[in-house]
């Protein structure tokens, strides 16, 4: 009895140290650091290769950006049937429950590019055959609301991400030239407020003669990867930069030969949330055309400006 007593007591007080310290009870270990993270993939190196092989693509193309929820257990990918034509296109989902990934499962048709919010419990995206909107979808208890316009404007509004400071981020013509031109789009602030939603282009190196749209921007808004260099075809390579203690945007760099390793459409770059991997696709047509994932960190640290 007395070692019942002095066992609970023990327990009690570690418990109470635990909370005091402000310990999560019960945590769980970081599912980032398990095997059964990233679908269960073995990761990549510095060499990127095809994520997922065989897994996502059925008859049709998985590109695109991907989105993964801040604790690695939902993955959001993107399907079409071909390149820029939305027609088919389909976002697919897996979710990891009962100690299995599970899907791929259909989330909503006709549209393409998913972003988390910063809470993870909203979801935008474009497409739905409609120019110049953004739509998002709720999180509910059984899983998400139906596709509703977030934002509407008569002018482009591509690859829209937000950032935990509530700034948002897009690749845009705004108020230049037709909404279907897209050599005349830049990378572009958007800022919403009760009166009107105003935008402007993005300071610094980043804009250039061509079409400047596809990007993914950190949460903190430290860094920017943008498909840079485009071609009349839209080819590209990937550049990343740093934002400046001023505010504004340094030279972009390249990610790098293993990355840039030829001529080829690259585009939906993402670096998951535990900032280890990143994320893009690739391919000189649309048979070749993959989603593909590379050791992002070790990288990072490589370009990292020095002071």
């Amino acid at each position: 009895m007395k070692t019942l007593v002095l066992t609970l007591l023990i327990g009690l007080i570690t418990l109470c140290f635990m909370l005091c310290l402000n310990f999560p009870v019960g945590a769980q270990t970081n599912f980032w650091n398990t095997s059964n993270a990233y679908l269960g993939q073995k990761p990549p190196s510095d060499s990127p290769k095809i994520f997922a092989p065989g897994l996502l693509a059925d008859t049709g193309i998985a590109m695109d950006r991907v989105a993964f929820s801040a604790d690695g257990k939902e993955f959001y990918y993107c399907y079409a049937l071909h390149w820029f034509d939305s027609k088919g296109s389909k976002i697919k989902y897996f979710t990891y429950k009962n100690g299995k990934w599970n899907g791929p499962t259909v989330l909503n048709e006709e549209f393409y590019a998913p972003s988390f919010s910063s809470d993870d419990n909203t979801l935008f995206f474009i497409g739905g055959g409609v120019p110049g909107v953004v739509w998002q979808s709720q999180r509910t208890r059984n899983g998400w609301t139906k596709p509703a316009e977030y934002i509407r404007r008569n002018y482009g509004v591509y690859d829209f991400m937000t950032t935990r400071s509530g700034k948002m981020y897009v690749g845009s013509n705004g108020m230049q030239g037709n909404i279907k031109d897209f050599s005349t789009y830049n990378f572009c602030e958007i800022t919403i407020s009760r009166k009107d939603t105003a935008i402007k282009s993005l300071e610094g190196p980043l804009n250039t003669a061509g079409f400047d749209g596809d990007f993914f921007i950190a949460k903190d808004e430290s860094y920017i990867i943008i498909s840079t260099k485009e071609t009349k075809d839209y080819e590209c390579e990937l550049y990343i930069s740093f934002k400046k203690p001023d505010k504004t945007w340094g030279t972009p760099k390249s990610l790098g030969p293993l990355i840039n390793n030829g001529i080829a459409h690259r585009w939906g770059q993402y670096v998951t949330p535990d900032n280890k991997y990143l994320f893009y696709t690739q391919g000189t047509n649309e048979k070749d055309c993959h989603i593909y994932w590379v050791r992002f960190d070790t990288l990072f640290k490589k370009l990292q400006p020095s002071n």
